[in-house]
């Protein structure tokens, strides 16, 4: 059995292709392109020897001159008076001076302090190396007995979102503080034993 085909007859084979229309010829696109590319360059390079004349001799601009008309009207009838306006300022008592946190540390204690405004809240450690306590509220005073064997005393305070607070450490008439003013910013103050047996 044979699977080739037998030629077709004669007259009947594949159909012929449809001619090639002609080229257009590319000149005529070129008559248009060249032609306006020249006018354009042209208009660019007047436009641009217009806006660069440095070369010229430079004039001033003198201000023309000013006329000015006054107008008076007579106006007949009373003019009347304008309103009063009083303002009275209400004095604000000052707040008055903390007292010092150094006069305020009996012998032997150490006093910690916390003050200011917290309107989100403050998070307050106090104590020394082998001791960390906890407070919550504004203002905040706590006393501890000085332990001899203690590295440091330190407090600090952590505002939660927004404030302005201080914070002391007091022993022995030695004070040492700090601030922390928005967001979770930190108060801390720290005295640290020194060789003499005091704090420093």
């Amino acid at each position: 059995m044979s699977y080739n085909q037998p030629p077709p007859p004669p007259g009947y084979g594949p159909p012929l292709m449809p001619p090639v229309p002609p080229a257009k010829p590319q000149w005529a696109r070129k008559r248009i392109v060249i032609p306006a590319a020249a006018v354009i360059l042209l208009i660019g390079a007047g436009i641009g020897s217009a806006g660069n004349d440095s070369g010229s001799t430079e004039t001033s601009a003198e201000p023309g001159p000013t006329v000015t008309e006054t107008v008076t009207t007579d106006i007949e009838g009373e003019a009347q008076p304008a309103p009063t306006v009083t303002v009275t300022k209400t004095a604000k008592a000052q707040a008055q001076p903390k007292e010092d946190a150094a006069d305020s540390a009996p012998e032997g204690k150490a006093v910690f302090k916390v003050w200011g405004s917290a309107p989100s809240g403050v998070d307050i450690t106090y104590g020394n190396d082998g001791t960390n306590l906890q407070g919550t509220s504004l203002p905040m005073e706590k006393t501890l007995t000085v332990k001899d064997d203690a590295l440091y005393y330190m407090v600090t305070a952590q505002l939660q979102g927004g404030g302005d607070i201080q914070c002391s450490v007091t022993i022995d008439g030695k004070t040492k503080s700090g601030r922390a003013q928005g967001g979770y910013n930190i108060c801390s103050a720290q005295l640290n034993s020194d060789f003499t047996g005091g704090f420093s």
